[in-house]
């Protein structure tokens, strides 16, 4: 496992999401380091310079949250706050709900925690006679990664601007399903336009250290993580009533179309019943979905004002 790595006191993990890599928590490394934390990014399984290996199921939750598990072993650490973006954000509320005595507190960037749904979650996602849902999209083996790898650069320069809140506004967040439909005999990155620059917030120089990552890595691990969604739902079938009992945050940028998927209104109003100790939800004004990329001050302030009440 590669990590990025920082600073002396208690320890701080934060897990990336979908498709980015250490570097996603740039502005945060340095920031958190500052302030006196241990602070350690991986690239999670399958991206970058960590492992990636070849099958499907290599990459379950329970996989994921095990090399959370073994990434505090390795660095002789007892316990860690973990902080999650995206799938990232997953990861982190399941380690903290399935190894309590090891992540001590949460805090969840973009996507809320997710109870345990009663049914196979592929069966719910949505399907139209033209369009399927871009999780559906990415089952099949082989398909996704055809399309992203056959341009790296332009594809990943897609995905980070079709969902920044510089692009969506509050308005488009409504809704916001939509853009992730898949129209069939496409891809899920043919309709988007190629912008002419990358976000100011990411800058061709920080693309190109995705890039790179990509490059080193392929999307086939990355990937894998969206075919375990049905598997994952059997195996953690046993926690499936589980709180997560630890005190946790969650951030989202107000201009996230994870607001806008169906159900999320419902996710965040019964947040409270299945995460307890939760202390707060906070919108960032003006980010999209790459919230501690697109504010960088705004998301760590909010990081250390939850982590101050966790040292009082």
């Amino acid at each position: 496992m590669h990590i990025a790595e920082a600073g002396h006191g208690p320890l701080i993990i934060l897990a990336h999401g979908f498709p980015e890599c250490w570097y996603s928590w740039r502005h945060q490394i340095e920031a958190l380091a500052s302030a006196g934390y241990h602070v350690v990014a991986p690239d999670m399984r399958g991206y970058g310079r960590t492992e990636s290996p070849p099958l499907i199921e290599s990459y379950t939750m329970l996989h994921l949250v095990g090399d959370m598990v073994g990434l505090l072993d390795a660095l002789g650490a007892g316990t860690a706050v973990i902080a999650g973006h995206d799938w990232g954000s997953v990861v982190a509320w399941k380690a903290a709900q399935l190894r309590p005595d090891r992540f001590t507190a949460v805090i969840a960037l973009a996507d809320p925690y997710r109870p345990h749904s009663s049914g196979r979650p592929t069966a719910a996602m949505p399907e139209t006679e033209d369009a399927l849902f871009y999780m559906l999209y990415f089952q099949e083996p082989g398909v996704a990664e055809a399309e992203y790898e056959a341009d790296i650069p332009g594809n990943l320069l897609k995905n980070f601007h079709r969902t920044s809140g510089d692009v969506v506004g509050r308005k488009q967040v409504i809704g916001a399903g939509g853009v992730n439909m898949v129209r069939k005999g496409g891809g899920f990155l043919t309709d988007t336009p190629l912008p002419n620059a990358p976000p100011n917030w990411l800058g061709q120089d920080g693309l190109q250290v995705f890039v790179e990552a990509f490059r080193e890595s392929g999307f086939r691990g990355p990937l894998n993580w969206y075919r375990n969604l049905d598997r994952n739902w059997e195996l953690l079938a046993p926690w499936a009533d589980a709180k997560v009992l630890v005190p946790a945050i969650y951030i989202v940028g107000d201009r996230d179309i994870v607001l806008g998927f169906p159900g999320t209104d419902q996710l965040l109003e019964h947040m409270p019943r299945h995460v307890p100790a939760l202390r707060g939800t906070v919108f960032i004004e003006g980010a999209g979905h790459r919230t501690q990329q697109e504010r960088p001050a705004q998301t760590t302030e909010a990081m250390l004002d939850f982590l101050r009440t966790l040292d009082g």
